[in-house]
Parts: C-alpha cells; sequence; structure tokens
C-alpha cells in the first residue's frame, strides 16, 4: 500500500484553502510515487495516522501539485506541514530522510501550537 492510500488525496486547490481552515489539525504530506525516502517511510506512516486519529491527513503529490509544492517552500520530500484554523503550526521540511521518532515528534508538537 502506498501512503496515498492512508489518507486523502489532495484533489483540487479549493480543498486545500478549506483544509487549512477546518477545526482541528490538517497535515499535509508532500510525496511522489517515484522519491525513494517517501516509500521509506510507507511501512511505519499508518501507525503514526492512527496514533493521530485526530488529524486530517493529506495526501499532495509533489508532481501533481508542483506549484503549491513551490508556493509553500516545500523543495525536499516527503514534507509535513501542520495547520490548524488557517495557521500553520509547523513544518517539517528537508531533504533528509525522515525517521519514524522524528515524525511522530513531529506530530506531537503540532498539538502544543
Amino acid at each position: 500500500m502506498s501512503l496515498k492510500d492512508h489518507m486523502r488525496a489532495l484533489e483540487t486547490a479549493e480543498q486545500f484553502s478549506e483544509a487549512k481552515e477546518q477545526d482541528g489539525i490538517s497535515v499535509f504530506v508532500f510525496s511522489a510515487n517515484w522519491c525513494p525516502d517517501c516509500r521509506f517511510i510507507e511501512p511505519f506512516m499508518p501507525r503514526l495516522i492512527e496514533k493521530y486519529s485526530d488529524y486530517n491527513f493529506y495526501y499532495v503529490d509533489r508532481d501533481q501539485w508542483i506549484s503549491l509544492a513551490q508556493e509553500q517552500m516545500v523543495m525536499g520530500i516527503p514534507s509535513f506541514i501542520g495547520v490548524g484554523q488557517g495557521k500553520e503550526l509547523g513544518r517539517f521540511v528537508s531533504k533528509l530522510r525522515k525517521s519514524e521518532a522524528e515524525i511522530d515528534a513531529f506530530f506531537a508538537s503540532l498539538n502544543n501550537n
């Protein structure tokens, strides 16, 4: 199973805007099918999505949404942006491979904002 099988796939720009404004925490996961580091996180992401089941997770295909990725300053993938009620709560954006513990810590930090 791929990452996008475990979260909502971003389909429209309006969906991105609406998800940013909704109640609760939304996490946008920028990824791509060809990305080896994105494949690396696939085995443990379902556990994290379940652990943070009160969050809304959105899969953003970086190739399909290249202009949105650029607008959000996402150059490396996988990358994560957490948003709550229209305000960015945090981002985990880098070109480095990300571990389960690092992603877990990032998700936990979103609840402290």
